[in-house]
């Protein structure tokens, strides 16, 4: 049996970082391989790893790394495959192989966890795999409701504790975790539950299921959002977009996502707090593709509080502004199972090496 993940150490350092994914492949069932390369003092067996990795099978490629930590972007450098980063925390908190992973260039995306997130990783490239594959799905499905009960026997733990005078507990029903609803949405009439609105909002009638959802959480990230959807056009993929905040429209929010329950990704756009990744990702088990964008701070508060989710809840971190990365990332993923896609995607790389 062929590997479907393909993990690669910068050092053998990294390697308690990897053990949290491999602890992950292992529950989940999936085949991986790990080796140990550096991208610095040993690039020809990076790319001879890469090469025949993506020609045996390989999915999705891990790159753990710390310091300057350009194996990520090395590895995405040499395939067409989906490519996570981790970055290791080593120095100055771990920042330094943060942003060596994420602020990739254009043609080249990497979706980065969290700093030392491993489990994060392997949640990832689940998410990616289980897309074509249903039974990795199903099998991540009930991992991730592990999730949720590990929370609920926390909350039980706590309650001998609270003694305080006006502590008054308010009695709810427990309805366990809650999934996107398999059935149409609510709250929305006839003609937009058979329409879908596309940039610059065109209506197409009675369409298939989108590829992919794209939603930003405000009309400041606007400009961002149009170069992802304008990518996904050059790229052929289809998809359905919108504006809405989750925190101020968030019934508008939900019925995005109902109406969206059968899209293989979801691109989240947003800036500032980013609350729009952290709300996708808690209602659905397909990848989440976050583009941060730069309003305050030169957009780092968008990149940190997207990019160090919890365990179980991963966000595929691009760039800052970076919407044609996350379009290219999103196109990698699709096209594991759909051949047209894959030679666009290899088209359109091609097309930017010549402009370079």
């Amino acid at each position: 049996m062929e590997p479907k993940v393909m993990i690669i150490l910068g050092s053998s350092s990294d390697f308690k970082i990897a053990e949290k994914a491999i602890t992950i492949l292992e529950k989940l069932e999936i085949y991986y391989d790990l080796r140990v390369a550096s991208a610095h003092r040993t690039h020809e067996k990076v790319k001879e790893i890469v090469s025949t990795s993506t020609k045996n099978g390989v999915d999705v490629f891990i790159g753990i790394a710390g310091l300057s930590a350009h194996l990520p972007g090395i590895i995405a450098g040499m395939t067409h495959k989906p490519v996570i980063g981790v970055p290791v925390e080593v120095k100055v908190a771990g920042l330094d192989a943060l942003f060596a992973s994420v602020q990739m260039p254009l043609g080249a995306p990497v979706a980065t966890v969290g700093i030392d997130r491993g489990d994060n990783a392997a949640i990832l490239a689940a998410q990616i795999i289980g897309i074509q594959n249903t039974s990795i799905g199903e099998r991540l499905s009930l991992f991730r409701n592990d999730f949720y009960s590990k929370i609920a026997e926390d909350e039980e733990t706590l309650f001998p504790e609270m003694k305080g005078k006006y502590y008054f507990p308010n009695k709810q029903k427990s309805e366990g975790r809650k999934k996107l609803p398999s059935n149409k949405t609510e709250n929305l009439n006839s003609a937009a539950k058979n329409q879908i609105t596309t940039h610059p909002g065109e209506i197409i009638e009675n369409p298939h299921p989108p590829q992919i959802a794209v939603i930003s959480g405000s009309y400041s990230d606007i400009k961002v959002a149009k170069k992802t959807t304008m990518f996904l056009d050059k790229l052929k993929i289809t998809y359905d977009s919108a504006v809405i905040s989750p925190v101020r429209s968030p019934d508008k929010f939900e019925n995005f996502l109902k109406r969206n329950k059968n899209a293989l990704l979801f691109i989240a756009i947003s800036g500032l707090s980013a609350h729009v990744t952290g709300a996708v990702v808690a209602y659905t088990e397909k990848p989440v593709i976050g583009v941060p964008c730069a309003i305050k701070m030169e957009g780092l508060d968008a990149l940190l509080s997207m990019v160090n989710m919890p365990p179980g809840v991963p966000v595929a971190t691009v760039g800052i502004d970076s919407g044609g990365n996350a379009a290219m990332l999103a196109a990698e993923i699709l096209s594991i199972g759909d051949e047209q896609i894959k030679k666009e995607l290899q088209r359109f790389k091609g097309n930017i090496n010549c402009k370079r």
